[in-house]
């Protein structure tokens, strides 16, 4: 009778169903891209859970439940895009025109962007806690907060300085607003306000980046601790074989009433490029991990727009026309130029490519940046960091450093490597579904098929549709 309870107990126990744990999301049968080894692991499994990874590992080896069931066959797994430069701004007549711009980031891949200073820190920070809490959908966002610049500085809203204890009054009320790090702009600053708020900024803990007097050489910047430079204006002064006399030449003229700024230097930075300045600039800059954010594809449009016609762009439809119409200035500005300074243009971003790889093979940190956002004509959220990464590698750059730039070299940067940025257990479930290897062809990170946010997938059919939210009536 023992051995017959027995019996009947195990196979009470034989039938009874496995309880499956339910995930958020499983993506099953997929080619996952490790953008940090350039290695590709066929027929994989990604489940999530609570915004995070939860499982790893082959195909088929286990059953799966989920909420949402992404199909992977034939497709490929990335980490979200990073857009590491970009702008909200315009004030508060287009807060609500600023925010459409989330949706476009979302749907071309990008789950991060890094805002570089604008005048709506308050919508900003707000936004980001919307998003975080699932109230809508959008990119994950790092902000500097205002701007600092000098006294009477180009854009509104901007922190002006030139006194240490303006400098300290500024630094703490970007304290105040819990910022991720801190922008410098070039407009009105001083040299001496510059560095010294580099330097003020580091005792504090605070990263800094930004664009850069001419009055001041970069060399000085990095040795104060300049985390990144934007744009590739003042890297290129560096690497002037006269960089010192050019330097000295515009501190010279500050005192005169027509002081030489960055445009009126550029020929003559062209013109005494120097491989060995060059060299010499690179290797500081990686010694001091002092990253580069190229920003090609703003160069490359900007430089065009005498000759190009932007108004069937396509993208153009989705961009609120209160933003269009900040387009303007830069495009009247461009039609005015003379003959001689258009050719230049052309030329300089010419030169601008080819500094990358070799920053590249030096070992400075590269970042992806579209400047996209207001006034920047053309720009548009989300493509043009597609753009960029396209122009990285056709300026030198393997598909597999491309995406790092726009990936892992990004989260590093902002200090939250270990959190995100790979498809790993623990990792935040931020993720993109292609249809094609970026690899193979970095154009492929256009061949969108779902994006996963903070955990949640959103097929193409979704993705369309949150678009149709935000295009113009």
């Amino acid at each position: 009778m023992l051995g017959l309870s027995l019996a009947a107990l195990l196979a009470g126990c034989a039938r009874r169903p496995t309880i499956l744990p339910i995930y958020d999301v499983v993506v099953n049968h997929v080619t996952i891209v490790d953008v940090a080894t350039g290695q590709l692991r066929p027929n994989q499994v990604v489940a999530i859970a609570r915004g995070k990874i939860v499982e790893v590992q082959p195909a088929d080896k286990d059953s799966y439940a989920a909420k949402q069931y992404v199909n992977g066959n034939g497709r490929y797994l990335i980490p979200g895009l990073w857009d590491m430069h970009v702008h909200f701004r315009g004030g508060d007549s287009l807060v609500a025109a600023n925010k459409k711009s989330l949706t476009l980031y979302l749907a071309h891949g990008i789950t991060t962007v890094r805002d570089c200073g604008g005048d709506m820190t308050t919508s900003v920070l707000q936004w980001r806690a919307d998003m975080d809490a699932g109230k809508y959908a959008g990119p994950r966002i790092f902000t500097s907060g205002p701007k600092i610049d000098g006294p009477g500085a180009y854009w509104p809203g901007s922190l002006e300085v030139e006194t240490p204890a303006q400098i300290g009054k500024a630094l703490d009320s970007l304290q105040r607003l819990k910022v991720d790090y801190v922008k410098i702009y070039d407009s009105k600053i001083s040299g001496e306000a510059y560095l010294n708020t580099i330097s003020q900024a580091q005792r504090r803990g605070l990263k800094t980046t930004g664009h850069m007097p001419y009055s001041v050489t970069l060399s000085d910047a990095v040795k104060r601790g300049l985390d990144a430079t934007e744009h590739l204006y003042y890297v290129f002064k560096a690497c002037s074989g006269k960089e010192d006399s050019l330097t000295a030449l515009v501190r010279a003229s500050l005192q005169t009433p027509k002081p030489l700024g960055l445009f009126a230097m550029l020929p003559a930075v062209y013109d005494t490029y120097s491989p060995a300045a060059a060299s010499r600039i690179f290797k500081l800059m990686a010694r001091r991990h002092t990253a580069a954010v190229p920003t090609l594809y703003i160069g490359q449009t900007l430089a065009g727009l005498p000759d190009n016609d932007h108004a069937r762009d396509t993208l153009l439809a989705y961009i609120d026309p209160k933003i269009q119409a900040t387009y303007a200035r830069r495009a009247a500005s461009a039609r005015q130029q003379p003959l001689a300074a258009r050719q230049f243009s052309q030329k300089l971003e010419t030169k601008f490519r080819s500094l990358v790889p070799q920053m590249q093979a030096a070992g400075v940190p590269i970042l992806a940046g579209s400047d996209s956002g207001p006034f920047n004509s053309f720009v548009y959220p989300g493509a043009s960091l597609q753009e960029e990464l396209v122009l990285l590698v056709r300026a030198g750059l393997t598909p597999l450093q491309a995406l790092q730039a726009a990936t892992t070299n990004g989260a590093k940067f902002m200090g939250v490597a270990e959190r995100t940025a790979a498809i790993a257990v623990g990792r935040d479930a931020d993720l993109v579904l292609l249809t094609a290897n970026p690899l193979e062809n970095i154009a492929n990170i256009r061949q969108i098929d779902a994006v996963i946010s903070r955990g949640k997938a959103y097929p193409a059919a979704a993705l369309a549709n949150l678009m149709r939210a935000v295009k113009n009536r």
